[in-house]
């Protein structure tokens, strides 16, 4: 194998075989090739694009060049969801328990924050104690005692998407759709899933702002995943609006467990974790429609199962037994706490959800760099969602700040991202569009 040459082939338009991307992949792997041609290569493909077969082929080869986690002992439908990222989306903390109430296995393997979105393992790095990176073995044994385990990717899972993934970063890269379907699908298809649902934000808080574009991805990762053998839909949903009525780390923690409690109902936030369930449950053969799975999941939440299930979660991977009796115990807060007024009268008709998370990035609750620290207890709560009639002077959202200095230059920054309107607004619905693999 050549890397020049089958950086060439594709540069010209060609069509790359199945064994020149395993070769091209295992030198990459190997770390045989120079970021140079590393780099060449995603250049190549950003331009020229892949066909069907090319991408399940590199998501394949990528998915191979680690481990390959296999649940033969667990007899249960292995399941997961995965996020394309969004400001407030915290679905993924409530979902992996409600599934595994359902009689779902959710080995979820979830990641950081990137640029505005919220990281599923930042947030849960605000329990103390609880270990994003367990051994291999407590990850099986969470899975197995409990149905869910939400952990961190490992350099054994996928490793190739690694190394590709950060050459894409610093060329420019990132968004070029067959990439991006290979680097996602090839960390689940590692993970060993049977099946696969996938929520794909589409708005001004997604990296996706045009429908069209969020379409094009949707459905290039569902053929992609269903042609490698998993079983996969995907949701198109709004992010013109942060989803939950928290942004940041403790905050979203502590959003969870009200949520998990029961008192986040009739919400945005509470139809896309329902919607997201019964997708899993009916793609797993578990629920026979819809309905079925939503009622399902509902009577996980009502019951308390879910909330036992997040515990035990939580206290097997290194966290306190008694997180959700005693949630002040562990969950630091911020010293600075001030509301966001509305600058007039009206109805909350618009928001950058960009601009919201790169508030909370400024905070200090995200990174400009990778090697940044994050400070778990800043962010944002008690958002009020659009739609909302307010009063010039009541607060829109709560600011949780380090500092006085850091407090009021969040403060201005929200008032004035928000746009407020003399009548009430159209609402786009939390679930845009529904995508199933095209054969």
């Amino acid at each position: 194998m050549i890397p020049q040459e089958i950086i060439r082939q594709k540069r010209n338009g060609g069509t790359l075989s199945e064994e020149d991307i395993q070769s091209f992949v295992a030198a990459l792997a190997s770390g045989q090739l120079s970021e140079g041609q590393i780099g060449a290569f995603a250049m190549a493909v950003w331009f020229k694009g892949m066909t069907r077969d090319e991408v399940v082929a590199l998501t394949l080869a990528m998915a191979h060049s680690g481990d390959m986690l296999t649940w033969t002992d667990i007899d249960r439908p292995i399941a997961d969801k995965h996020s394309t990222g969004g400001v407030g989306d915290n679905v993924s903390l409530m979902l992996a328990p409600i599934a595994a109430a359902c009689g779902l296995a959710v080995p979820m393997i979830s990641g950081r924050g990137l640029g505005h979105t919220g990281g599923t393992l930042d947030k849960l790095e605000a329990i103390p104690g609880y270990t994003i990176t367990p051994d291999a073995m407590r990850f099986r044994k969470v899975v197995k005692d409990v149905g869910c385990a939400i952990i961190g990717q490992t350099g054994a899972l996928a490793p190739a998407d690694g190394k590709l993934y950060a050459v894409r970063d610093v060329t420019a890269t990132v968004d070029s759709i067959p990439l991006i379907t290979a680097s996602i699908l090839s960390k689940k298809l590692a993970a060993g899933l049977q099946t696969l649902v996938l929520d794909v934000k589409v708005g001004t808080g997604a990296f996706m702002a045009e429908p069209r574009d969020a379409e094009m991805l949707a459905q290039a990762l569902v053929n992609v995943a269903n042609s490698a053998g998993v079983k996969t839909s995907a949701l198109i949903t709004d992010m013109n609006q942060p989803l939950a009525d928290a942004a940041g780390n403790t905050v979203e923690i502590r959003n969870c467990l009200e949520f998990l409690a029961g008192r986040k109902k009739n919400t945005r936030l509470e139809t896309a974790v329902l919607a997201f369930a019964a997708e899993m449950l009916m793609k797993s053969g578990v629920a026979s429609s819809i309905q079925e799975g939503e009622t399902r999941a509902a009577d996980a939440l009502s019951t308390g199962k879910a909330a036992e299930n997040f515990a035990r979660m939580v206290h097997l991977l290194g966290g306190p037994s008694d997180l959700l009796e005693e949630p002040d115990k562990y969950l630091v807060e911020a010293p600075i706490k001030k509301a966001v007024p509305a600058p007039q009268s009206g109805w909350l008709s618009g928001c950058d959800v960009r601009e919201i998370g790169m508030t909370v990035v400024d905070l200090g609750g995200g990174r400009r760099h990778p090697d940044d620290r994050i400070d778990h207890r800043v962010g944002l709560s008690d958002i009020l969602p659009l739609g909302t009639h307010v009063e010039r002077g009541d607060p829109i959202a709560f600011v949780h700040a380090a500092t006085e200095n850091w407090a009021d230059a969040a403060i201005a920054a929200l008032a004035t991202n928000y746009r407020i309107s003399e009548t009430p607004p159209a609402i786009a619905a939390v679930v845009c569009e529904r995508i199933a693999a095209i054969a």
